[in-house]
């Protein structure tokens, strides 16, 4: 136990020291980018144009800098976007289901694609499901005067104090960024040093039933929650060269992985900026078996 421990605090900080530089170098661009984009005015002429549409999630027209940056980099960028303007408790809520929905689609899509589904259906789909989702959550929630965190200076604020605000929450975060990954790291290695993984996979099989999904992929699913589609993409590609899972069955977890993956990171990243984690899995949970269980029922009346 102490040996394991010892290896696998000492295994992860080479790792977490590239993975926490690769975010940042994506994160800080885009936390000034958008500190910028709201100094000069830019994003309430964003709001203009698409106030029209996010206004029907119960969101600002602003935030979809938000979604955009979510959706094209991941949930890190739209996390650094999201605390970089001001919003309730309820739109952040909202803003962070699009993104836990929706995001890092070029690279995971890709990596969807690889191990059998379409690159364009799969993100098509998590842009749908992502709209889906807040419209239905935002009628749900009820309305909060409480403010989510804010890391921007005030609005009448000087360009040289919004610049010192802006350097100095970059700091903080980059502190978190680093603690956060090394603990994931650290419980990944652990659970690869115990060999964990394949005997919850097993216990997990009758779980796949009532996600609509073959017991077959109970190790692929559970890959794709604990490790995330891009972190267990080489596990998910090597389960299929090795004959474990066919390309159809694969096809078949994406539809879930897309809606309902990373758990363990996902969910306590966003519980820490303030999110509440049971709302977070529950509805990904939820959506993910309705698009499986849709796809299935389309396969078998439509395709035979």
């Amino acid at each position: 136990m102490q040996k394991n421990l010892s290896y696998s605090l000492r295994q992860a900080l080479p790792a977490t020291v590239r993975s926490a530089s690769w975010l940042l170098k994506l994160m800080i661009p885009v936390s000034l980018l958008v500190t910028l984009l709201q100094h000069f005015g830019v994003l309430e002429r964003i709001a203009v144009v698409l106030n029209p549409v996010f206004s029907h999630l119960g969101l600002p027209g602003a935030s979809s800098v938000t979604f955009i940056s979510g959706a094209a980099a991941g949930t890190y960028a739209g996390i650094a976007a999201m605390m970089s303007m001001p919003l309730s408790v309820k739109e952040a809520t909202v803003l962070s289901l699009m993104i836990a929905l929706c995001h890092a689609l070029p690279m995971e899509c890709a990596v969807n694609r690889k191990t059998g589904s379409s690159f364009w259906k799969m993100c098509l789909l998590r842009i749908f499901m992502a709209f889906l989702c807040a419209s239905v959550v935002s009628r749900l929630l009820p309305d909060t005067a409480e403010r989510f965190i804010y890391i921007g200076a005030a609005a009448d604020s000087t360009f040289t104090r919004v610049m010192l605000t802006w350097l100095l929450s970059q700091l903080k975060i980059s502190a978190v960024v680093f603690l956060i990954i090394y603990s994931l790291m650290v419980v990944q290695r652990l659970i690869e040093a115990y060999s964990l993984l394949q005997p919850l996979s097993t216990l997990l099989a009758p779980l796949m039933r009532l996600f609509g999904l073959p017991p077959e992929t109970a190790y692929m699913w559970l890959v794709g929650n604990v490790l995330g589609i891009s972190y267990g993409s080489a596990v998910m590609v090597e389960l299929e060269e090795r004959g474990i899972i066919t390309r159809s069955e694969a096809n078949d977890v994406n539809y879930h992985l897309i809606m309902n993956h990373s758990l363990l990171e996902d969910t306590i990243v966003f519980a820490l900026v303030g999110i509440s984690a049971p709302l977070l899995v529950g509805v990904r949970v939820v959506f993910a078996m309705m698009l499986v269980w849709s796809h299935r029922l389309f396969r078998h009346v439509f395709v035979r």
